[in-house]
This record gives structure tokens, C-alpha cells and sequence, in this order.
């Protein structure tokens, strides 16, 4: 068994990113993954200003940009009037970035860039079906072994292998947080919400009974597709949330005509607000799902654990170049876990509240916030700034 500097646990486009990050900097890199191929199901798909910067950084953000598309303005509608409440432009955050929009693509596209781009980095392989199933520390590496009986020595292990993390049940960590009793149903579809609503590429559909949100993404084909979200009832079982009918009839409630309702795919999945209670165990370290999980409403998650892997990588490079000391690592979590708690899981839960309110004085009321926003330049690039994570991204910075 050779002995790498790194380790990485998951090649999502946090895991890929992460081991793209520490070979860039001369460090040897191993990155394993479970399943055989990368997971190309429809996932996360806004790709935040802060996190531009880092593929800048990268030198991935010319392909990227190629393969996506640029949205400036995402907007807030009352789904059951078909109203406009408030839109909100990236532009105001020209001086802040140098990407004052998002970029909408499939977080699939993301994870094969950074493999195609590692596999030919020195230093650096990229293992498929390698699913870890436990691992030790003892002094100062730490010894990992996966189902097909193969194992490794690292100096340190960066776990990105999702909410169900493997490394972080083997290290006892608890996952704090809660499981919203309803669930998320994705559907995607060519039908151009666009052209029939006059609405922009990334949507938020107010509605006490069932919230929509609709996004555009660039697809394999790069030809287009939108995603429909929707919240199911508590009592909706699998078969009736994905039966053709009950799908339909979500489609013809953000205005699909009845010959028009032919849809791509559907995914149906649980959803948690939990924050693992330490980031770090030794030479350990848990980032992106592996250390939180979140509602999607706002395009957060995926955002937060790049920028994790990013400043981590900064951490971690000084301290095998012997410019720090170990010690130093303490403020990986120090600094993460309350951003973390702070930007996301703060910000997505109000989200979600934003969307489903049911007392009409108070919809009403949130609308009026937000309209208020929207026409305050200061309040609208403060808005702007924490909705994406460029503030939280300039905090890590300074502390």
C-alpha cells in the first residue's frame, strides 16, 4: 500500500473539486467512489457566484460556462394568481464578483470536468467502485478500507460521500437535525415555461397547498430542460406521488396545457435540515453532504460544500508543507459548521416557510418584504449578497 497525502471519499463535484483543488497544489491524491460511474440523475443546479470564482481558479470555468446557462435574475411569483411578486438581478453584485450572475447545469457535468481534468494530473487516480467501508487513525495516518478489500494510507481523509456518509458513521459522529415530514417531487420536461409564463430561468412559486419551483438547466444535449419542484402532501404515498396522472395534474397547475404534458424524468426524494456535530475527528474531515444536508430552496448546499473543500484545501496545504501547524485545522470547523448553520440551513428553512406560508395576512406580508427588497438598491444587493453565499464566502475570508 502506497501512502498519499490525501484521500478523498466521494467523486460528486464536491469530492472532485476537493481532490482537484489539493493536486493542483502538488500533493498526491487518491479519490475513490462507490458506485462505477459518475451519478448523472438530475441533482443540484445553480452554481453560485462564489463558487464561479473558484472554478476560475481551477481553470474550469470557460467549459463550464460552455456547458450551462447564465441567468441573472431569478423571481418570486404567487403561483394561484400567476403573479409577480419581485425580481431580483445579479447585476447589482458588478464590483463584488466578476461573475454577478449564476450559472444553471447539472452537477453531473461539474464532477466529470474535474475527473477528466485530474486524470491527467500527476500524482493524482481516480478509483470507481471502491466503496469505503471503515477506517482507523493511528498516529499520524489514517488507514481506510473498502468493500472490494482494497485499502490505503493517507496522511488525512476528506469525506464528501454524502448524507448517508460511510466515514462519517464509522467515526460516530452524530447527525443533528430533523427529516421535514413531506417530500420533494422533480420533474423535468421540454416545455418552455419561459415563452408560455414570461417567467426567467430560475423561479420560486409561492402556494400554501403545493409550492412550484422552476429552473432551466442546459441538459446533456444542451438544448434545454426545466425542472418542475414540488412539495408532495404527508400522506402521499410513492405510487400516487409518481403515478402518470398525479404528475400530470401537477403540470397542468403551473399552467402546461393538457397535450403538452409529456415529461423526461421524476425523482422523489426525503428531505433533511441536519448539521453533523463536528467537522473534523482527528485527520479526518466531513464536507458537503457528508457534514450537512439542507432543503434545495435557494441553491445552497452544493455551493457551501465547495467552498468547505476549497478553504480546506488552503488549510491542509499549509500544514503538509510543514507552514503551519496541526493545530491550524481547528478552524476548518471553527469557521464552516457556524457558516454553515448561519447561511444555509437558516436561509433554506425560511425558504421553504417563504413559499408554503398559509395565513393570507402573512403571505401577503412576506410578499410586501419582498417587493420592498427588490426596490431598495442597498437591500437589494445585501439580499443578493447572502442569498449567494458571497457573504458568508468573504466572512470565511476575514475570521
Amino acid at each position: 500500500m502506497s501512502r498519499r497525502n490525501i484521500l478523498v471519499v466521494g467523486a460528486g463535484p464536491v469530492g472532485t473539486v476537493a481532490a482537484l483543488a489539493f493536486a493542483r497544489s502538488g500533493h498526491s491524491v487518491t479519490l475513490l467512489e462507490a458506485e462505477d460511474k459518475i451519478n448523472d440523475s438530475p441533482r443540484a443546479s445553480t452554481t453560485q457566484p462564489p463558487t464561479l470564482e473558484i472554478l476560475a481558479e481551477l481553470g474550469l470555468i470557460d467549459d463550464y460556462m460552455r456547458i450551462g446557462l447564465v441567468s441573472r435574475t431569478f423571481q418570486f411569483w404567487d403561483r394561484a394568481t400567476r403573479r409577480l411578486i419581485a425580481e431580483f438581478d445579479f447585476d447589482r453584485l458588478r464590483g463584488e464578483t466578476a461573475f454577478p450572475y449564476v450559472v444553471q447545469t447539472e452537477q453531473h457535468k461539474l464532477a466529470n470536468m474535474a475527473i477528466e481534468r485530474l486524470r491527467r494530473m500527476p500524482g493524482a487516480e481516480v478509483l470507481f467502485s471502491h466503496r469505503v467501508t471503515g477506517l482507523q487513525q493511528e498516529n499520524s495516518l489514517v488507514y481506510v478500507e473498502c468493500e472490494n478489500e482494497a485499502s490505503f494510507i493517507a496522511d488525512y481523509v476528506i469525506a464528501c460521500d454524502g448524507g448517508r456518509s460511510a466515514v462519517r458513521k464509522s467515526l460516530g459522529i452524530e447527525f443533528e437535525g430533523y427529516t421535514w415530514p413531506e417530500r420533494f417531487l422533480v420533474v423535468t420536461t421540454k416545455f418552455d415555461f419561459e415563452a408560455a409564463l414570461g417567467c426567467c430561468y430560475r423561479n420560486y412559486m409561492a402556494d400554501p397547498d403545493e409550492w412550484t419551483n422552476l429552473f432551466k438547466v442546459a441538459g446533456d444535449d444542451l438544448k434545454g430542460r426545466w425542472r418542475a419542484v414540488y412539495n408532495t402532501r404527508e400522506d402521499e404515498s410513492d405510487a400516487e406521488a409518481l403515478s402518470d396522472a398525479a404528475v400530470r395534474a401537477r403540470l397542468s397547475r403551473v399552467y402546461i396545457p393538457e397535450g403538452e404534458q409529456d415529461y423526461l424524468h421524476l425523482n422523489l426524494y426525503n428531505v433533511h435540515q441536519r448539521v453533523a456535530k463536528q467537522f473534523r475527528k482527528g485527520r479526518v474531515f466531513l464536507c458537503g453532504d457528508a457534514a450537512h444536508v439542507n432543503n434545495p430552496i435557494g441553491g445552497l448546499g452544493l455551493n457551501c460544500g465547495i467552498h468547505e473543500v476549497w478553504d480546506l484545501a488552503g488549510l491542509l496545504d499549509k500544514v503538509i508543507r510543514k507552514e503551519a501547524d496541526d493545530g491550524s485545522l481547528d478552524e476548518y470547523e471553527k469557521r464552516r459548521r457556524p457558516l454553515n448553520i448561519k447561511y444555509v440551513q437558516e436561509q433554506t428553512v425560511a425558504n421553504k416557510k417563504r413559499l408554503e406560508e398559509r395565513d393570507p395576512v402573512q403571505r401577503e406580508k412576506r410578499f410586501d418584504e419582498l417587493q420592498r427588497m427588490a426596490g431598495d438598491p442597498q437591500a437589494h444587493k445585501a439580499f443578493l449578497m447572502r442569498a449567494s453565499l458571497l457573504e458568508s464566502s468573504r466572512r470565511a475570508i476575514r475570521t
